[in-house]
């Protein structure tokens, strides 16, 4: 394999948190990994509702962080809530430096929603439902502007070399459908900023290359995983046969919107005191319940917003339209869908990893902030601080910065493309036996299809990857004999008694369970 050694910190990802973090490491100079154009393919830019904070004059970080704990379901670190939610005011701020154009009142203060499972509005939006895009937007220029910052667009991270119990660099490949053979990246630190694993699933709101990459090649370098079984579906995806699926934003829930099924009859109301407002987790269940009794639930904005969706909720209205949906006129059809992974890769308060010399940020990453279900908006929020955290201590492990050429690389012939049915098998297999129902029978299953698919495609790393971060997902929730936030065992349906615990796993453990349990299947 090529090498290439550089000064630069090297960046997995292209999102909020890779982009943050590499505008904070300024001016060391930086390369960040994006599989796509700059700005495209990102979970951020997809982000409708907003960034969490307490900015009006009656809100407090203190409740901020007690709605983080209660959503959370026994398993949140409040040390973590207590630190994010006290700067989260401060990124507001920062980001409207930036340039973003927050909405804003006639008196100038921050239009705030309410979503679910917070006491208090305090969600700040851009344009209704664009608060990602528009974000991103706004980094990106200051990116394009910042000479220590350079992009490989159209490249991917495949694993990460590890000496002597350190990371020491990530290999690389073109990322179109051929890839290429690997180029070995050597560089001044690593920053694992690229995603969560939603497009695991075959119904999901995430960019078609958010699959569990990032998390994967950690856990098979060695990282230790944590909290892998906790997937959060969105309750309200647009069920239009779309992949990814749209998403029909909590905040307009938040605006008063309804969940009614094709009888016309309201199901929330009976299930949770909030109704339409409750945890995710409650929500999610509750539509899916309806989906599996044949009931098609629906988003109705009808009475609430009328007309008014088209101008207020642009990106929902676009959705609607582009499937023969006038949602002032007609309900939208929605069903849960893989959004957001608590999981991931085990991160201190610091940043690090498990491993030395490697640090995460955002959707990869597992600091304890979101517990078993994530609080609504408080994901960009954390990409944010963790962004700044990161950056701020791998800045204290570098030289003076100085001026450094950019990367040349030129990619060769020589890439493993997997079976093309082998990735929508995987997906099949953890919507169906790893969904928003779990049961052993099913983990079991889908740790043996599992088991199988990786074995079949064991020359393609990117899909080692996505098999390692599905193995610690299902392994994780074959071993949490319980229910508790997003996730739900039929066979277990209580939470366990006392406080609730987070999990931590090797990919060593995970491959250790689904042995055993391709052994229960022969």
């Amino acid at each position: 394999m090529e090498t290439l050694t550089t000064d630069r910190v090297i960046i997995v990802g292209a999102g909020l948190g890779a982009l943050y973090a590499a505008l904070k490491l300024a001016p060391h100079p930086v390369v960040m990994i994006s599989p796509e154009a700059l700005g495209e393919g990102a979970s951020s830019a997809w982000a409708q509702g907003g960034v969490a904070a307490a900015m009006d004059a009656d809100d407090s970080p203190e409740s901020h962080a007690d709605d983080t704990v209660n959503a959370g379901a026994g398993t949140v670190d409040p040390q973590v809530a207590e630190l994010v939610t006290r700067q989260a005011r401060d990124y507001i701020l920062d980001l409207t430096t930036l340039g973003t154009p927050f909405d804003r009142t006639a008196g100038g203060d921050y239009v705030l929603s309410r979503e679910a499972a917070h006491s208090f509005a305090r969600v700040v939006r851009v344009k209704g439902d664009q608060a990602g895009a528009q974000i991103m937007a706004a980094l990106i220029e200051q990116v394009h502007e910042t000479p220590s910052i350079q992009v490989l667009e159209r490249t991917m991270a495949l694993g990460l070399d590890v000496e002597d119990g350190r990371v020491t660099g990530v290999s690389i490949q073109r990322a179109d459908n051929g890839g290429s053979a690997p180029v070995m990246l050597r560089g001044a630190a690593v920053l694992l900023a690229g995603g969560g694993s939603g497009g695991l699933y075959a119904l999901t709101t995430n960019p078609p290359r958010i699959r569990g990459q990032v998390i994967g090649m950690a856990a098979r370098a060695g990282a230790l995983i944590a909290d892998a079984e906790f997937v959060q579906f969105h309750p309200t995806a647009m069920d239009v046969g779309e992949d990814p699926a749209p998403l029909a934003t909590e905040a307009l829930r938040g605006e008063g919107a309804i969940l009614i099924n094709r009888h016309g009859a309201r199901f929330m109301q009976a299930i949770h005191p909030d109704a339409e407002l409750a945890p995710r987790d409650v929500v999610a269940r509750a539509i899916y319940a309806q989906v599996q009794a044949g009931n098609r639930p629906m988003l109705d904005t009808r009475e609430v917003l009328g007309e008014a969706i088209k101008a207020q909720f642009p990106s929902v209205a676009e959705y609607c339209a582009r499937n023969g949906i006038d949602p002032a006129q007609e309900p939208i059809p929605v069903a849960p869908a893989a959004h957001y992974h608590m999981g991931g890769i085990a991160t201190e308060t610091s940043g690090c990893a498990s491993i030395d010399g490697l640090w995460v940020c955002g959707e990869a990453s597992s600091t304890g902030l979101h517990g078993a279900n994530r609080l609504a908006s408080n994901g960009l929020l954390e990409a944010l601080v963790y962004a700044r955290i990161c950056a701020e201590g791998i800045a204290r492990t570098l030289p003076t910065p100085s001026a450094t050429p950019p990367l040349e690389i030129t990619f060769q012939d020589g890439g493993t493309p997997s079976d093309p049915a082998a990735v929508p098998e995987l997906r099949q297999t953890m919507t169906r036996y790893v969904g928003v129902i779990r049961d052993r029978k099913g983990l079991i299953k889908a740790l043996g299809i599992i088991a199988r698919l990786e074995a079949a495609n064991s020359d393609n790393p990117s899909f080692l990857n996505m098999c390692a971060t599905a193995t610690l997902i299902a392994a994780g929730a074959l071993a949490r004999e319980e229910s508790r936030g997003a996730h739900e065992r039929s066979d277990f349906p209580d939470p366990s008694a006392g406080p609730g615990k987070r999990s931590e796993m090797y990919l060593s453990q995970a491959l250790a369970i689904r042995a055993q349990a391709c052994k229960e299947q022969s």
